[in-house]
């Protein structure tokens, strides 16, 4: 079953169960999703889905974190509960051992020496990873292994 399908059976799960949390978060999933097809003019496929979920997830913990800095608990706790919901659309993320060793033979793969060269790294590390690992850590990691 596809990502599109997926979102498409969880709305629906959603307003039997009148879930409205879980339903306005599906339906602006599914709205940026068709905005982004209208942009570049073809369906996206899972891997663009995913792309999608995971900008919206990473929006979500920076929101939380600023509202938790201006003391609005209430808002902070709602965007938190948003982004457990769309975790649920993402696939299992990689515990740190698989990603350590991923990053490790990307680093003797690119031949970096140094921190100038983390580009190269990343394009090595982020496809392979395909939304199974926040981008930040996955940052963090190659920049601990090229110091």
């Amino acid at each position: 079953m596809s990502l599109h399908d997926d979102l498409t059976q969880g709305m629906k799960v959603a307003m039997k169960a009148k879930d409205s949390l879980r339903l306005s978060c599906i339906r602006q999933i599914r709205s940026v999703v068709k905005n982004k097809e209208i942009e570049i003019r073809a369906a996206l496929d899972d891997q663009g889905v995913l792309a999608v979920i995971s900008t919206l997830l990473k929006q979500r913990r920076e929101a939380a974190g600023i509202y938790r800095s201006n003391a609005r608990e209430d808002l902070a706790l709602q965007e938190e509960a948003e982004g457990v919901i769309l975790e649920g659309f993402l696939p299992s993320q990689m515990d740190d051992a698989e990603l350590d060793a991923i990053v490790s033979a990307a680093v003797l793969d690119s031949g970096a020496t140094s921190a100038k060269d983390m580009g190269a790294v990343m394009k090595i590390v982020l496809p392979k990873l395909q939304g199974r690992a926040d981008g930040k850590r996955v940052n963090e990691m190659v920049r601990s292994k090229l110091v």
